[in-house]
């Protein structure tokens, strides 16, 4: 599975390559207030809106993101909570239940 996911990756790339190769000729960038670059390589453009695309969306994650290191830490910190009351008890569980009184087994 893994030489699959690199042969597939090895394929894309050689597909944006040759798209890039082919889209080399130069263009004129417009500004906001009339302002003008002229003669820049098409590449230079799609890889700079590329990489700012890249950077606006981790930015859009980024809350995401830290929103869950939060809830992991928090959820860390209550596990070793219970393992260390755990430990205190004796380690021998409160109260043992089948599974089938917790939840009743669907029919087949």
């Amino acid at each position: 599975m893994r030489y699959l996911v690199w042969l597939l990756r090895l394929a894309v790339f050689v597909l944006v390559l040759m798209f890039a190769l082919k889209n080399t000729g130069p263009v004129d960038v417009n500004f906001f207030a009339d302002h003008v670059v002229t003669g820049v390589p098409l590449i230079v453009v799609m890889l700079a809106v590329f990489v700012l695309g890249v950077f606006l969306g981790l930015l859009i994650a980024v809350p995401s993101i830290m929103r869950r290191r939060r809830e992991a830490a928090r959820l860390r910190r209550e596990l070793a909570r219970l393992e260390e009351k755990s430990r205190q008890n004796g380690g021998a569980p409160a109260e043992t239940l089948a599974p089938e009184a917790v939840a009743p087994m669907a029919p087949l």
